[in-house]
């Protein structure tokens, strides 16, 4: 059964970075007097509401789950992932085209809605931490503590996605500052002040694993906190880069980390987080399926979820129904869109067509033939057998013959039967961090250290059932595709090993140009922030 986190109504409004400073009152929410008289009812309103904002229901909102936000810049601004046009459907004034050629500009969509969800969050938890300081007094000086630790550390999340997605963003930490006041750091400025945030917050986090301890799960614990840690130090060469067109990075050796009083380099932080994760009982599931069923919340491996139920909250699951063709939607009680697929080079990853695909692929993919719930074959719209053609796809598939079957389909996520609201409504939680990803970071910084890291990979490899293969950093970055596709993980990955490149002439990636000047590795800043703030320097290249 899932803890029940959120039980108050939020008394907060929804606003956009573009306001930090309110003065709303709406009508329909209740009075400071009742929503912070009680050390209770002021958790509850300054910490648990946050949770609400995880996850989303509405385009742009949420960390995954959704459309147009976040999670899509990572996955369709990778090769891993592709929306085709597919006659009439998926144009959206060449919306996914520029996603898919890296041609993006400051006006496109979803960089804005990323930018002001991002914000909105922050400016959540610095109003919070505000009440919580306003209202100190009701508090035991543990419960101070506590509750200050977790918006911080949530904050400091928000953070670390600006800084990974746009490089430069603005610190801001109170509720009172004007946009006329409001700096833009530098790159590195952001990437301490995350790193040094989380260092400070996540001693006084909940330490329980959270599968074992439901109070916790769905929130911001030490174990998070580590897995973003660890991730910052992995991504540190690329974080700590002022200037990410001229080709050359920081040492990941040579960078020194205070790990609470202690200096590391930034592979041997990796190292640490990592093995806290693992000294707090994470562990691979048995299956690779465990993690995305039903009732995954009983998984040993996911680390951070958004909790999903149907009866208890409005976040949504909309990548599923995205993807699948709208008979085989239709065939399993959702509604389909059509559209999402994998692209011709996370094919060749998979080995999709050869003697040597991968075991994972067809626990992410649909490809061939679709079989209903009962192994009946699902009809098109013709009548005939649906059948999807992976090596088909291309961006534009209009007046195609495979224009609506072109493409393997995401499959990832077990089908919730009871699922409601288009099927998007659905008990399965969404996985943001999970171990498996954590030892293949390990793997990865241990090789980086000059140290054997195959333990890790291999233990990865083993799990899905697939043969052992040498640690290369070829094979590790390919790894990381094969374990965690469809998990937003991609474009990070690909920026980090270098191979991210800023123009791809080919069909679904199969012929990328030489990298260029390397601009596209960060978005830019949006047009309506940069107009609003005149002072704010674009990044470069845009």
């Amino acid at each position: 059964m899932k803890f029940k986190l959120i039980l108050f109504i939020s008394i907060f409004t929804l606003f956009t970075f573009a306001s930090c400073s309110l003065d709303e009152h709406p009508h329909d929410q209740v009075s400071e007097e009742v929503a912070y008289d009680t050390p209770e009812r002021l958790f509850k309103n300054t910490v648990a509401t946050l949770y609400n904002y995880v996850g989303g229901a509405t385009d742009g909102q949420g960390l995954q789950g959704t459309c147009r936000g976040i999670y899509d810049l990572q996955t369709f601004g990778s090769d891993e992932a592709i929306l085709p046009t597919r006659g009439h459907d998926w144009y959206d004034g060449e919306l996914w085209q520029h996603m898919y050629r890296h041609s993006w500009g400051p006006g496109h969509d979803l960089i804005g809605n990323s930018w002001l969800y991002l914000y909105k969050v922050i400016t959540l938890c610095n109003r919070s931490l505000k009440h919580i300081s306003d209202y100190h007094s009701i508090l035991t000086e543990e419960q101070y503590i506590e509750y200050v630790a977790e918006v911080r550390a949530l904050r400091a999340i928000y953070y670390w996605y600006l800084l990974d997605l746009f490089g430069r963003a603005p610190i801001v930490t109170s509720t009172d500052i004007s946009m006329n006041e409001v700096e833009q750091p530098s790159r590195s400025q952001l990437f301490w002040f995350t790193f040094n945030e989380l260092i400070e917050a996540s001693p006084n986090l909940k330490k329980e694993n959270c599968v074992q301890h439901n109070d916790y799960y769905g929130r911001v614990t030490y174990d998070v906190a580590a897995f973003v840690l660890a991730k910052l130090a992995l991504n540190a060469e690329i974080y700590l880069d002022d200037d990410w067109t001229d080709k050359y990075y920081p040492d990941g050796k040579e960078i020194r980390l205070d790990v609470y009083g202690k200096e590391m380099n930034a592979w041997e932080t990796v190292i640490y987080f990592c093995d806290q994760l693992e000294d707090n009982n994470y562990r691979l599931a048995d299956y690779y399926s465990d993690n995305f069923s039903v009732r995954n919340e009983n998984s040993p491996e996911n680390i951070w979820v958004i909790p999903m139920d149907k009866d208890l909250y409005s976040n949504t699951q909309q990548n599923l129904k995205r993807s699948w063709h709208y008979r085989h939607a239709a065939a399993y009680g959702i509604t389909g869109e059509n559209g999402a697929c994998a692209t011709l080079n996370t094919l060749r990853i998979f080995g999709y067509g050869t003697e040597d695909v991968d075991p994972r692929f067809y626990a992410n993919y649909w490809a061939g033939e679709v079989l209903d719930r009962n192994e009946n074959p699902v009809l098109d719209r013709i009548g005939e057998p649906l059948i999807y053609y992976p090596l088909a796809v291309k961006m534009d598939l209009s007046y195609d013959t495979y224009v609506e079957t072109a493409g393997a389909r995401m499959k990832k996520y077990d089908i919730d039967k009871n699922a409601t609201k288009d099927g998007t409504l659905m008990d399965n939680d969404i996985v943001l961090f999970r171990f498996a990803d954590a030892l293949l970071m390990r793997a990865e910084a241990r090789w980086r250290n000059g140290e054997d890291g195959s333990d890790d990979f291999d233990a990865v490899r083993k799990r899905a059932g697939a043969t052992q293969r040498e640690l290369t950093p070829e094979n590790l970055l390919d790894e990381r595709l094969l374990e965690l596709c469809w998990e937003g993980w991609r474009r990070q990955d690909m920026i980090r090993f270098h191979k991210y490149k800023s123009l791809f002439t080919g069909d679904a990636y199969d012929d990328p140009v030489d990298e260029s000047d390397g601009h596209t590795t960060v978005y830019p800043i949006p047009s309506d922030i940069m107009t609003q703030n005149p002072h704010f320097k674009q990044n470069k290249g845009y």
